[in-house]
């Protein structure tokens, strides 16, 4: 058997809570992003670009979609020795209960793991927008003489409580870390200065351990890695960071899955799909180029497959597949698009509909927007559940398969 000097484990469980309604009936790794592109197509293209071909996809709630996108995505050929296995939630046994976080995933299927010929496991998480050269994890794991090692980087201390924060001694070892605290006492014994600011060094819940390290420190208690496993294995083994400076975004808000999709509109965003170096794959399609006639486009990302007519659009990324009638206005939207095309049209059809104005709007697949529908968020409120949406951040959200009925309001 192919001996690997990496593997990955991704871990895509979790309800998904702060995705609602995107999570309602997906993963949230399924989740759609830049139009045609799932959330868990970027480590996976990490792990690919990075030489990373023993995969491991651990998967709990609402699985369908992620599991048949997954399929359909990734298969290695015969002779590259690569594997990409999907390992959901499951009762045996000696397990009757779903994953109780993060740590207890990997735990459920040490069994597995311990098979692999592996030396390293890289730990994962499906919901991060970021392109990273898992090599360059490796070789600051090597330089510092980790046992284990921990993706991180600096942020301004007023995010600190969204995160694992750290301290380290002068080798780059870990001396101290603590998982997502409000005690300011806490955050000022852990800031640093940086560039002239003051910052904290975060883990970005990415690690790197030995696969004797993880085997051991799975056998700690408790049940997630930041929380438990990490702090815990401090006192056991050798902990040691890589510093990462590029772009990387937890994307697991509503808010922050918005501003990650629109940033993208810019001329030089942060992050790029644009990146022939480190390309992100997704499921092939065979789709049409867009039909664009006598619409305004400004600063939007228009994916393939669509059909425009008469529109005005700034600042918005359109997804696959989507229909947009005449004289409609959309401003700063992330219209998901469509998984079909219809060949004998229900009233509405699916796509925005004549007429309709539609601002701060996040649009599920498949939605059907009727005729002059105006999504605008005039009371201007900041989270409201509907009957067939969402506000959360005063970003106006509509499921999918939703129906908008002609002139509605909202």
């Amino acid at each position: 058997m192919k001996k690997h000097e990496l593997a990955a484990i991704i871990l895509g469980g979790g309800r998904g809570e702060r995705l609602w309604p995107l999570t309602r009936e997906r993963a949230k790794p399924a989740v759609l992003i830049a139009g045609k592109y799932r959330l868990v197509d970027i480590p996976m293209s990490n792990c690919m670009n990075s030489g990373v071909h023993q995969i491991y996809i651990l998967t709990q709630v609402n699985t369908g979609s992620l599991h048949r996108h997954i399929f359909q995505s990734y298969k290695f050929d015969i002779f590259s020795g690569g594997n990409v296995e999907v390992l959901p939630a499951q009762q045996t046994l000696e397990r009757t209960d779903w994953f109780q976080g993060t740590a207890d995933a990997v735990r459920a299927y040490w069994d597995r793991f311990e098979r692999v010929n592996t030396n390293h496991y890289l730990i994962l998480a499906g919901d991060h927008l970021y392109a990273m050269n898992y090599q360059d994890f490796l070789r600051a794991h090597r330089e510092t003489e980790g046992d284990l090692t921990v993706a991180v980087m600096p942020v301004p201390v007023e995010e600190a409580h969204r995160f694992g924060i750290l301290k380290t001694d002068d080798t780059g070892r870990i001396t101290h870390f603590v998982e997502k605290t409000n005690d300011p006492e806490v955050v000022k014994n852990f800031t640093q200065s940086y560039n002239g600011k003051d910052v904290v060094l975060v883990s970005l819940g990415i690690y790197l351990f030995k696969k004797d390290v993880l085997r051991e420190a799975l056998t700690f208690e408790g049940n997630d890695f930041g929380k438990n496993i990490i702090p815990e294995s401090l006192e056991h083994f050798r902990a040691t960071v890589y510093r990462f400076d590029s772009y990387w975004e937890d994307i697991g808000t509503i808010g922050a899955f918005y501003r990650a999709n629109l940033e993208l509109t810019k001329p030089n965003p942060a992050f790029s799909f644009f990146n022939v170096v480190h390309p992100m794959y997704t499921r092939a399609r065979f789709l049409p180029g867009s039909q664009v006639l006598q619409s305004q486009i400004t600063s939007s990302i228009i994916n393939e497959g669509c059909r425009i007519t008469s529109a005005v659009i700034r600042r918005s990324v359109i997804g696959i597949r989507s229909i947009i009638g005449e004289k409609v206005s959309m401003d700063s939207v992330y219209m998901m698009g469509a998984d079909y095309y219809e060949s004998e049209p229900e009233e509405p059809p699916v796509g925005v509909g004549n007429g309709s104005e539609l601002k701060r709007v996040i649009l599920d697949k498949n939605v059907r927007i009727g005729t002059d529908v105006r999504l605008v968020n005039e009371r201007g409120v900041e989270r409201e559940d509907g009957s067939f949406y969402a506000i959360r951040d005063g970003i106006i959200v509509i499921p999918k398969n939703t129906v908008v009925p002609d002139g509605t309001v909202l």
